[in-house]
C-alpha cells in the first residue's frame, strides 16, 4: 500500500482544467489537499480538500496558503507579459514558507532560446527553482491534445508556419495521472525532469486528417509563411508578446522542437499514452458538440 503524505499537498490552479484534474485524482487516493486559488468559491468540492485564497502575485496570501505544506503542485500562471516575474515571486514565497518539494508544470523543450517564446519563460522558471534550493520535479508537457481543434478556423482550416514539423500532442488526463503518481510519492522523483508526450508525433496534415475523421467534417492544414501568420493574426489586436507566442507555436513545430515521443507517461502511470484521436473523440466528437 502506498504511504500517503502526512501534510497536505498544495495544488495551484485547481479551478483550471489541469489543476482540477490533478486535485480530483489526489482526492480519490485519499491525499489531504489544500487548493490554492484566486477564487475559493470556484474551487472543486473534494473530500479532504480545503480551498484557500492566493494569487501568484499576492506574497502574504501565498505565505499563508503554503504554511506547513511540504509538497506543492505549481501550475504555470495565466499567460501574460509578466508571467515569469509572477513565477519567481511564487517560488521565492514557497522557499520562505518552508516548502520542501515543488512539482512544476513546464513545457517540452524549455530552453533560453526556444522557438516558442513562452517556453523560454518556463526555462527561466526552472532555473529559478533550481537556484532556490527546493527539491523539484519538472513536468515538460508537449502541446495539449485537447487544444488541437482550437487551431482550426470556422472554415475547418488550420493555418500556420509549421511546415511538415511534428508534434507529440499529449492528453491532459495523462499529465494529471503522471502528476498524481509523482505527488503521492514525491521523494521518489526529486531532481527529475519528465517529458510528457502522446504516443505518436504528428504533422499538422496528419492532425487535420484525425480531426476530419473524428469530427465528421473536412479539416485541412494550410501552411503560412511567418509574415503571413503575423498578418493574419494582427486584426485580433493582441499585445505583441501574445502575437509572438501564437506564431512561435508553429515555428517551434517547424523547427522540430515539439517532435519526439517519450515513455514517461506509461512509465509513471502504468498505462499507454492516449492517442490524439481518442482525446478528440472524448472531448469534441460529433456527439459532444
Amino acid at each position: 500500500m502506498t504511504e500517503l503524505p502526512e501534510s497536505p499537498v498544495v495544488v495551484t490552479g485547481a479551478t483550471g482544467r489541469l489543476g482540477g484534474r490533478v486535485a480530483r485524482r489526489l482526492a480519490e487516493r485519499g491525499v489531504p489537499l489544500r487548493l490554492l486559488v484566486r477564487s475559493p468559491e470556484r474551487a472543486p468540492k473534494l473530500p479532504g480538500a480545503t480551498a484557500v485564497r492566493g494569487g501568484y502575485g499576492d506574497h502574504d496570501a501565498i505565505l499563508r496558503g503554503l504554511s506547513g505544506a511540504e509538497t506543492v503542485f505549481m501550475v504555470s500562471a495565466s499567460e501574460s507579459a509578466d508571467r515569469l516575474s509572477q513565477h519567481r515571486a511564487f517560488v521565492d514565497a514557497a522557499a520562505e514558507a518552508g516548502v520542501q518539494h515543488l512539482v512544476y508544470v513546464s513545457f517540452f523543450g524549455a530552453a533560453p532560446d526556444a522557438a516558442f517564446t513562452l517556453a523560454r519563460d518556463h526555462f527561466h522558471t526552472e532555473e529559478h527553482i533550481r537556484a532556490g534550493g527546493i527539491a523539484h520535479t519538472f513536468l515538460r508537457d508537449n502541446f495539449y491534445a485537447e487544444l488541437v481543434p482550437d487551431l482550426m478556423g470556422e472554415d475547418g482550416v488550420i493555418r500556420g508556419p509549421a511546415g511538415q514539423g511534428r508534434t507529440a500532442f499529449v492528453a491532459q488526463d495523462d499529465i494529471a495521472d503522471a502528476a498524481a503518481a509523482i505527488l503521492t510519492r514525491p521523494a521518489d522523483h526529486a531532481g527529475n525532469t519528465y517529458d510528457l508526450t502522446g504516443p505518436e508525433s504528428l504533422t499538422l496534415d496528419e492532425a487535420a486528417a484525425i480531426l476530419s475523421d473524428v469530427l465528421g467534417r473536412t479539416v485541412t492544414y494550410r501552411p503560412e509563411t511567418v509574415e503571413e501568420a503575423y498578418a493574419s493574426r494582427a486584426p485580433y489586436g493582441v499585445p505583441r508578446w501574445q502575437l509572438d507566442a501564437w506564431v512561435s507555436t508553429y515555428t517551434a513545430i517547424a523547427a522540430g522542437q515539439l517532435d519526439g515521443v517519450s515513455n514517461a507517461v506509461p512509465r509513471l502511470t502504468g498505462h499507454p499514452a492516449t492517442p490524439l484521436a481518442d482525446v478528440i473523440r472524448t472531448t469534441r466528437g460529433p456527439d459532444q458538440r
